[in-house]
């Protein structure tokens, strides 16, 4: 598996999708749609494959045309490059930032803030000169390291969870949940949480080790397997799920899974830390292609490596990251809303008028979506 290329280019979509959103992610949806988590979660992972059906149609139509000539796509493509590189910043550093929390934590140590941002610059450094030295592929065995760690765990629990399903009297495992007061508040909490399944977009800024086919190819496969778990996970989940109006924290989850064994609190402690930093390295090799990308191909990846960690670093530092995370998410869903206007556009130059007409009604209708997302989804970090 190590070896096999398409393995290797689905490791950094696959890492940032199943990344710190993962574990709240159950809790989130029993909070807003009670005992529709499943079909919520459904709704939510097709929604994010047809985002990313546009981005794999923008990688197939741009490598045929690597500098197209409409004046509105560049700007277009270039302001969405600026907001995507904006949402990396910010995820990069609040990921490790949040991977230093969840190790102090362990440690009861989580209130000593200059510690928490020491133990998050050491990290950033590590990946910088990881990035710098050994290139895309260092960076892909680290996140191999941690995705692998994480895709384990994730097993065990799975195991776990459906073991606890047989153990538990049928008439305790579906409890019901509260009821949904508010039909309008609760979809604007299930569009803040199609930013919890992002991260597949950073296949399209991996051009330069792999092939447009690679790429689409290993989205597709991040996307159906991160859609697998989330929908088994959540469906597995929701019998731990305690009746409250109230929203979940952040390890709601794992303080749960000691229903099902006491050891799953410590390997999904250990899931978190893996997820934030599998998450963080992801980002950095994103952005680190958008950068070489961005620039015309004057500097390198390595160079974009550079300038993330250095950037990220900053933020870390002079910033409530907690507080601006939320910028984030509403970043990431307004790179989608141009990425679908940038595929409109593209898809103009498609010869036969049928597809043509079609392809444009299916991005017009996901702009329209994108755009309520960006204007009035509540980002789940903000719950």
């Amino acid at each position: 598996m190590r070896k096999n290329k398409i393995w290797r280019a689905t490791l950094t979509p696959l890492a940032s999708i199943i990344g710190s959103g993962f574990l709240v992610i159950a809790p989130l949806l029993g909070y807003a749609v009670g005992s529709w988590s499943t079909i919520a979660m459904l709704l939510i992972v097709l929604l994010a494959y047809c985002i990313g059906w546009v981005i794999r149609f923008n990688i197939a139509q741009l490598d045929k045309d690597a500098n197209p000539a409409a004046p509105l796509l560049t700007v277009i493509e270039l302001t969405s490059k600026f907001i995507l590189a904006i949402a990396y910043l910010i995820s990069i550093a609040f990921y490790i930032r949040l991977f230093a929390s969840f190790v102090l934590n362990a440690f009861n140590m989580s209130t000593h803030i200059a510690i928490a941002n020491s133990i998050a610059t050491v990290c950033l450094l590590c990946i910088a000169i990881t990035g710098v030295f050994r290139g895309l592929s260092g960076m892909e065995v680290a996140e191999e390291f941690a995705v692998s760690i994480k895709l384990s765990i994730i097993a065990a629990l799975l195991v776990g969870l459906t073991a606890y399903q047989f153990q538990t009297p049928a008439e305790s495992l579906f409890i019901p949940s509260a009821p949904v007061s508010d039909p309008i508040h609760a979809l604007r909490l299930l569009a803040g949480m199609l930013l919890v399944v992002q991260g597949f977009e950073t296949s399209r800024y991996l051009g330069s080790a792999y092939s447009a086919r690679h790429r689409i190819q290993t989205m597709k496969y991040a996307q159906w397997l991160s859609a697998l778990i989330y929908l088994v996970f959540v469906t597995l989940a929701h019998s731990l799920l305690p009746i409250s109006n109230s929203s979940p924290s952040e390890t709601a989850i794992i303080t749960m899974s000691q229903q099902v064994s006491l050891l799953l609190p410590i390997l999904l402690t250990v899931a978190a830390v893996m997820s934030q930093f599998s998450a963080a390295v992801a980002d950095t090799a994103g952005f680190g292609g958008l950068f070489h990308e961005v620039i015309k191909k004057k500097h390198s990846e390595r160079t974009g490596y550079t300038v993330a960690v250095c950037l990220a670093i900053a933020l870390i530092w002079s910033t409530n990251l907690f507080s601006i995370i939320t910028l984030a998410s509403q970043a990431f869903a307004l790179y989608y809303l141009t990425q679908c206007m940038t595929a409109w556009l593209l898809a103009g130059e498609i010869q036969a008028t049928t597809k043509r007409r079609w392809l444009r009604c299916a991005f017009t209708l996901l702009v329209i979506i994108l755009a309520l997302v960006v204007l009035f989804a509540i980002p789940a970090e903000s719950l």
